[in-house]
C-alpha cells in the first residue's frame, strides 16, 4: 500500500508483486488485449494493494488519448450559473462521461476575446473531443473545432452545414423539436379561448429561439387563429430579467393581450413578476405558458404550464454520441431530435 507523502507506486512494483512482466501490467492498466483472465486478475489485485494510479501523461503517449472532453458553453459564467437549464444539461453530460471514466473540462465564453483562447486549447491536443452548446450564429468556435479535426457534438440545431472540412459531412447534434413544442403551447392557449397571444423570444441568433418563434407563428396561421401582430413579439434574452422587461413592453404596446408564450421558463417567471406588479391575474386575465419544464416551473406562483424538454437526457445523448464517435470514428452517426411535450398546470 502506498504511504501518504511517500513515493508513488510504480509499474515495476506492480509487476513484481503480481509476478508478471512490466509489459503485461501496461497492457492490463491501459485496457489492452491478449492477457489471460487469471493473469489480469493478479495484476488488478496488485494495483489495488499498492494503490497504483496510472500516469495519465505517459498513457496518453501510448494511446494518443487524453481521457478528457471539453464542454464549451458559449455564455458568460453569470448566465451559466444562474440558469438551471445549464445545470441540468451538465448533469447529464457529467454522468455519462463519468461512467466512461472520462474527465469533463468546462470552458465558458465571457467575451469575444475568449474565442481565440478556447480555439487554441481545443486545437492543442488537450482533449479527445468537444461538446458545444448555447452557440450563437457568429460564434467562430465550431469552425475552429472543425479545422482542427476535433470530434465535436453540438447541443441545439446548428445553422451551418459543415464544421469538419469533409465534403458532404454535416454537424452531429442533439436538439428537441422546438417548433413542435411552440406549436403545442400556442394551440393550447387557442383552445382555451385566448385570442391576443404574445410571445417572448430568446436571442434570435440562436436556432432554438428562432425555431420556437417560427412554431408560434405557424400555430397562429390556421383558419381560426387571430391575425398575426408583430407588436405581440418581444425579445427576453432567455433571462428572468429579460422576461420581466419584455412583458412590460408587451403590455404597454398591447394592453388587452390575454396570453403570453414565453420561450423559456426563466423568462416566464420574469413575465409573472411583471403581471403581478401590473395587477393582472394569471390565468384569469393573462394566461402564461413557458418552455423547458425545469424545477422552478412547478414552484412558480401559480405553477407554470410549460413545454417539457428532457434537458438532462439530451446532455446524456450528446456525451454518448461523442464517446461513440471517439471509439469508432468510421461508423456514421446521425443527429438526434427529442420530442417536446406540453405539461398543463395552473398558469394557462
Amino acid at each position: 500500500m502506498s504511504v501518504p507523502g511517500g513515493p508513488r507506486p510504480t509499474l515495476e512494483a506492480v509487476a513484481a508483486l503480481a509476478g508478471v512482466s512490466r509489459a503485461t501490467v501496461s497492457r492490463v492498466v491501459n485496457g489492452g488485449t491478449g492477457v489471460r483472465t487469471e493473469i489480469r486478475e493478479k495484476v488488478r489485485q496488485a494495483v489495488d494493494e499498492l494503490g497504483y494510479v496510472p500516469n495519465s501523461a505517459a498513457r496518453s503517449l501510448v494511446t494518443r488519448r487524453t481521457g478528457a472532453v471539453a464542454v464549451v458553453i458559449a455564455e458568460p459564467e453569470t448566465r451559466v450559473f444562474s440558469d438551471p437549464f445549464f445545470a441540468q444539461q451538465l448533469r447529464g453530460i457529467g454522468r455519462e462521461l463519468a461512467a466512461a471514466d472520462t474527465q469533463l473540462l468546462l470552458l465558458m465564453v465571457e467575451s469575444d476575446r475568449d474565442h481565440e483562447r478556447i480555439g487554441r486549447y481545443l486545437a492543442g491536443g488537450h482533449v479527445d473531443g468537444a461538446l458545444m452548446f448555447s452557440l450563437h450564429r457568429a460564434d467562430p468556435l465550431p469552425a475552429m473545432a472543425g479545422a482542427s479535426g476535433l470530434p465535436t457534438v453540438f447541443g441545439g440545431r446548428p445553422d451551418w452545414t459543415d464544421t469538419t472540412g469533409r465534403a458532404g459531412a454535416g454537424p452531429l447534434y442533439v436538439d428537441t423539436d422546438n417548433r413542435d413544442g411552440a406549436r403545442q403551447a400556442v394551440r393550447h392557449l387557442l383552445s382555451r379561448g385566448r385570442r391576443r397571444i404574445a410571445v417572448i423570444t430568446g436571442p434570435l441568433d440562436q436556432t432554438s429561439a428562432q425555431d420556437r418563434l417560427d412554431g408560434y407563428r405557424e400555430a397562429l396561421d390556421g383558419p381560426d387563429a387571430p391575425a398575426a401582430d408583430e407588436r405581440l413579439v418581444a425579445d427576453g434574452g432567455f433571462t428572468a430579467e429579460g422576461g420581466e422587461q419584455a412583458m412590460a413592453a408587451l403590455l404597454d404596446a398591447v394592453p388587452d393581450l390575454d396570453a403570453v408564450f414565453a420561450c423559456s421558463d426563466l423568462m416566464a417567471t420574469g413575465a409573472l413578476r411583471t403581471l403581478r406588479a401590473r395587477g393582472r391575474r394569471v390565468p384569469q386575465d393573462v394566461a402564461v405558458v413557458g418552455y423547458d419544464d425545469l424545477a422552478p416551473a412547478a414552484w412558480a406562483d401559480p405553477p407554470l404550464t410549460t413545454v417539457r424538454q428532457d434537458v438532462e437526457g439530451m446532455g446524456r445523448i450528446m456525451a454518448r454520441l461523442l464517446l461513440r464517435r471517439l471509439a469508432a470514428p468510421g461508423i456514421p452517426l446521425s443527429p438526434v431530435i427529442t420530442p417536446a411535450e406540453l405539461v398543463v398546470r395552473e398558469s394557462g
